[in-house]
């Protein structure tokens, strides 16, 4: 896919965010409170490359920080593409620069504007919000069903396979 894009193979940035998945009974002792986006489940923390492939997932409860998950993340993506990867566009809740620089990886955060209205188009990071938005399509994917995190990320990395399957035959 990256060829056919013109692009070098392995990466060599990458783009990180989370999304919180409401909680279900079966989630167990994930659960936690979410106090930013008020919901009560557990945090799926992604790694993207530039055209919204998965790189790297870690499942956490909610209430665990954002930054806490930038050396966890770091490590799984050099480990994937062979520390290729030099930088990896961030919003302000991954702020852990010294965590992410341990495994050479440079942090550019991406902020908002101060006057935000509406949708504002937030570059490089738009790629990792329209990847969750196609994996909320994914009906099992919507809440957290899974008694085992590792359940969770299996199904995520099989939603990001049919999605690069469908895109590639556009």
């Amino acid at each position: 896919m990256r060829r056919a894009a013109d692009r070098p193979n392995p990466p060599t940035a990458a783009i990180l965010d989370g999304r919180t998945l409401q909680s279900t009974p079966e989630s167990g002792p994930r659960v936690g409170y979410d106090g930013h986006k008020r919901r009560k489940g557990s945090e799926v923390h992604v790694a993207v490359d530039s055209l919204g492939h998965l790189l790297a997932i870690v499942i956490t409860s909610a209430n665990e920080q954002d930054r806490a998950q930038v050396a966890e993340l770091a490590e799984a993506i050099q480990d994937r593409t062979g520390a290729h990867v030099s930088l990896a566009y961030v919003d302000q809740g991954y702020t852990r620069e010294e965590l992410a620089a341990t495994h050479g990886i440079a942090l550019a955060v991406v902020k908002l504007p101060e006057a935000k209205r509406g949708f504002v188009f937030l570059p490089r990071r738009w790629i990792v919000e329209r990847d969750f938005a196609w994996v909320a399509r994914f009906r099992r994917l919507a809440r957290d069903y899974e008694r085992l995190a590792a359940m969770l990320v299996s199904l995520h990395f099989l939603a990001f396979a049919c999605l690069m399957l469908i895109s590639s035959s556009n």
